[in-house]
C-alpha cells in the first residue's frame, strides 16, 4: 500500500473545527485519510494522545479501521509489533500517544474512559446519538465522524446545523488513487442509472455522496436544479419563525414555464425580529411574506419596519392542504436550497403503533423550511392577485 495525499486528504485536513463530519461516496477513501491524520498527530513528541476509534460491531471494526490502520503503519515504516496490544486492540506509539480500537456493542466502553480524539467510522450504522453523544461529552478535543448519506440520521438533525461543526462531502473523484477496474465499475453504475431507480439512488448516495431518499416521503416529486433560470418569474416569500432552538427560516418562491421553484434565502437560529429585518434588507429581499401567524406581535413589529408581512391563517388540516398542493404541482428546488433539501429528504409520513403510516408528517430532520415553502405556495395559488391576508 502506497500512501499518497489525495484531494479528499487535502479537504479533510484543511478541517479545524472540534467536530469534523465527514459525508461521501464509495471509494472517497475517508477512513484511510482520518487514520493518518490521527497517526500523524500521535507521532508528534511531548503530545500524550489518547485517541479511539470506534465502529459498530467487532467485525465492523476488524475488516475496516483496524485493517486500515495497520496498513498505513506498515506503508509509513512505523508499524512494531511489540506496539500492538491485540487483546485490547490498543497501539502505543514511541512518543507514548496511542490509539485504541473498540466497538459500539459494550456500553460500558462508550461511557468509560475520556480521550482526546475520536473517530466514529460509518457513524451511521449501528451507533445511535445517545452512543454518539456519550462518547462525545468524554472527548476534550477533536471528533471525526465518516459515513455513506444512504438515508438521514440524527447527525443531520443533532450535528450538521451546529456553529462548531464542520461539515463536507467526498467523492471518489477526490481519490486519484482508484484503479481503472474500479472506474470502470461506476461508469457502469451510472449507465444503469438511465433506466433504474435502484440504480440512481445508488449513484447518489454511493458516487455523488448525496443523501439517499427514503421511503414513504411525503413529498417525493421534487427535482433539483444548480441555480434560477435567468426568465424565473419571484411571486412571493414564505417565512417560519424561530429563535433558540429552531431556525428562523424563509423562502422565496418563483414561477418558470408551468413550474414552481423554491429558493432558500435564509435559515439561522438566534434572529430577533430586528435581525430579521436587517437582513432582509441586507440581502435585498423585497417583495410579500407570508408568515406564520403564530406570532401577531413579530409580524406587527416587522410591517413597523416597512416589510410587507401578513400572516397565514393554519385552519384544520393546513398542513396536509399545503402538501398536497405542492404535490399536486411541478416543483423545482435551487441547489443552494440545502437545509430545504435535507428537509425534504426527510419528511416522512408518521406511524402508528403498529407500524401503519398515517397522515401526519414525522420530520426527521426538521421542518421549517419546508414550511416557510408551504405558506408560499399556499397563499400564491390561493390569492395569486392580491397583496393581502386571504383566509381559508
Amino acid at each position: 500500500m502506497e500512501i499518497k495525499k489525495t484531494e479528499a486528504f487535502r479537504k479533510i485536513y484543511k478541517l479545524d473545527k472540534r467536530i469534523r463530519l465527514i459525508r461521501g461516496g464509495s471509494a472517497a477513501g475517508k477512513t484511510i485519510c482520518i487514520l493518518t491524520i490521527m497517526i500523524n498527530e500521535c507521532m508528534k513528541p511531548n503530545k500524550g494522545y489518547e485517541m479511539s476509534v470506534v465502529a459498530a460491531t467487532y467485525p465492523m471494526l476488524k475488516r475496516g479501521p483496524v485493517r486500515d490502520f495497520k496498513l498505513i503503519m506498515k506503508a509509513l515504516g512505523r508499524w512494531r509489533d511489540a506496539r500492538w496490544n491485540q487483546t485490547t486492540l490498543k497501539y502505543t506509539f514511541t512518543t507514548g500517544s496511542t490509539i485504541e480500537f473498540f466497538s459500539n456493542e459494550n456500553p460500558d466502553r462508550t461511557r468509560g474512559a475520556r480521550r482526546s480524539h475520536l473517530f466514529v467510522n460509518e457513524c451511521n450504522v449501528g451507533i445511535d446519538f445517545e452512543s454518539f453523544n456519550q462518547m462525545l461529552i468524554r472527548t476534550s478535543e477533536i471528533c471525526w465522524l465518516d459515513y455513506n448519506p444512504s438515508q438521514l440520521f440524527w447527525a443531520d438533525r443533532e450535528l450538521v446545523p451546529r456553529d462548531d461543526v464542520d461539515f463536507i462531502t467526498v467523492t471518489y473523484k477526490d481519490n486519484d488513487t482508484l484503479p481503472q477496474s474500479i472506474l470502470d465499475e461506476f461508469n457502469i453504475a451510472r449507465e444503469k442509472a438511465k433506466t433504474s431507480e435502484y440504480w440512481r439512488n445508488f449513484v447518489n448516495v454511493y458516487l455523488e455522496g448525496r443523501v439517499g431518499r427514503l421511503s414513504d416521503v411525503v413529498i417525493p416529486d421534487w427535482l433539483e436544479i444548480p441555480k434560477l433560470p435567468e426568465d424565473s418569474r419571484l411571486l412571493c416569500y414564505g417565512l417560519d419563525w424561530g429563535y433558540s432552538i429552531d431556525q428562523t427560516s424563509c423562502v422565496a418562491l418563483y414561477k418558470h414555464d408551468d413550474a414552481y421553484i423554491f429558493d432558500e434565502v435564509l435559515y439561522q437560529k438566534g434572529m430577533l425580529n430586528s435581525n430579521i429585518s436587517q437582513y432582509l434588507e441586507n440581502n435585498n429581499i423585497k417583495g410579500q411574506l407570508w408568515a406564520d401567524s403564530a406570532e401577531p406581535k413579530s409580524i406587527a413589529e416587522l410591517q413597523s419596519y416597512g416589510h410587507t408581512i401578513n400572516p397565514v391563517t393554519k385552519g384544520r388540516d393546513s398542513i396536509i392542504y399545503g402538501i398536497n398542493l405542492i404535490n399536486q404541482n411541478k416543483i423545482f428546488v435551487t441547489s443552494r436550497s440545502k437545509n430545504l433539501i435535507t428537509e425534504l429528504n426527510g419528511y416522512v409520513w408518521a406511524t402508528d403503533k403498529k407500524g401503519n403510516k398515517i397522515q401526519k408528517p414525522n420530520p426527521l430532520s426538521g421542518d421549517h423550511a419546508i414550511d416557510a415553502a408551504r405558506y408560499a405556495l399556499m397563499m400564491q395559488l390561493e390569492n395569486p392577485n392580491k397583496g393581502k391576508y386571504f383566509i381559508y
